[in-house]
């Protein structure tokens, strides 16, 4: 099934989510919809009193039965980015599923174009009591408790509890049970804003194996046939790409991630600790970005990896119809078959 996403390139909408950002905007609330496959602005509520008064008042009247939307609603706290936001996705459960594929596979989308960074609660929502300001507040209640774990699972948490401590700082090396997460730096955590506000559409990262930390290598706009010659091909490297295309008729903004090893020519120290600190780093770059890596790439040869290559992992050819089992040939000269006859 192909995936439908609504285009997010709308220059009145980019204008009105850094409208709504400014310090100095009083919008408390910005009502989003698709319009011909197009995110478009449709309504926004000032704020006049604290966020409950505001949510009580504005949020349950501006939705509508069989009608998806988006909303973003400004809270009264604050981050070092500026006023933090609750993001509100509605899909009403008699929207048609045409209209719930559409919402759902936009959503990453629409939240990585308003600024991953102002967003700090999200809530999906199909029926009105669940957007009601008692429904959020149990929403909350329910997100902070700790569910029920076995017994295998009290052990293990136990465990990494004991490997990792309680303190985890921007400049700790720390292991989990996926693997072991070095430090980012400031460097490169800069360069993955800027792949995910599309000033950049490729950054390189590289281990320090030394000071155990993520380097940045580079942070540029790039071809897709410079990727093979971006790429060392004799040590270890992380690749984050983004790559918009079409497929059959629809667009996509595709996050890949290319895990490069040479075969030959590194040390057992070197492949290790790429290996070890490949899916906590994914785990950052998505955080960052604010939406899933669509494709993991694992190679020995960035040679390989050109628009055709990239293709091929995006949208793999399926084969509908399967061989029959064609059953072997007998041994030659075996002779003919023995008849027994029934007494």
């Amino acid at each position: 099934m192909k995936l439908h996403v609504a285009n997010t390139r709308n220059a009145d909408l980019l204008k009105k989510f850094s409208e709504v950002r400014s310090p100095e905007s009083r919008i408390r609330l910005l009502k989003v919809v698709i319009q011909d496959e197009q995110l478009t602005t449709v309504h926004h509520a000032m704020a006049t009193k604290n966020w409950e008064k505001d949510f009580e008042n504005n949020v349950v009247g501006c939705l509508h039965e069989g009608e998806p939307c988006y909303l973003f609603f400004r809270l009264d706290s604050k981050n070092s980015s500026g006023y933090e936001w609750l993001f509100i996705s509605w899909i009403p459960d008699d929207a048609t599923v045409r209209q719930k594929m559409l919402y759902a596979s936009t959503r990453a989308t629409i939240k990585r174009e308003f600024g991953g960074t102002y967003i700090a609660e999200e809530l999906s929502a199909t029926s009105r009591n669940e957007v009601t300001l008692s429904g959020y507040k149990r929403h909350k209640q329910a997100g902070s408790a700790p569910g029920p774990m076995t017994i295998a699972e009290e052990e293990k948490r136990q465990i990494q509890k004991a490997q990792t401590g309680v303190e985890i700082g921007v400049d700790t090396k720390h292991q989990t049970l996926q693997g072991v997460a070095f430090p980012v730096t400031a460097d490169a955590m800069r360069a993955l804003e800027d792949l995910r506000s599309g000033a950049v559409n490729f950054v390189l990262l590289s281990l320090d194996l030394t000071k155990e930390i993520v380097n940045l290598d580079a942070s540029r706009k790039v071809l897709l046939n410079q990727i093979a010659r971006s790429i060392p091909h004799d040590q270890g490297r992380y690749a984050i790409l983004r790559y918009p295309h079409s497929y059959e008729g629809d667009m996509f903004d595709s996050l890949v991630f290319i895990y490069s090893m040479p075969s030959s020519g590194c040390s057992v120290k070197e492949r290790m600790l790429y290996s070890s600190c490949k899916n906590p780093l994914i785990e950052t770059v998505e955080k960052v970005l604010c939406c899933s890596v669509s494709k993991r790439i694992e190679t020995d040869d960035p040679l390989e990896v050109d628009e055709n290559f990239l293709r091929d992992q995006l949208h793999p050819q399926v084969q509908l119809h399967q061989p029959l089992f064609a059953k072997p040939k007998g041994p030659p000269g075996r002779g003919n078959k023995r008849l027994t006859k029934g007494t």
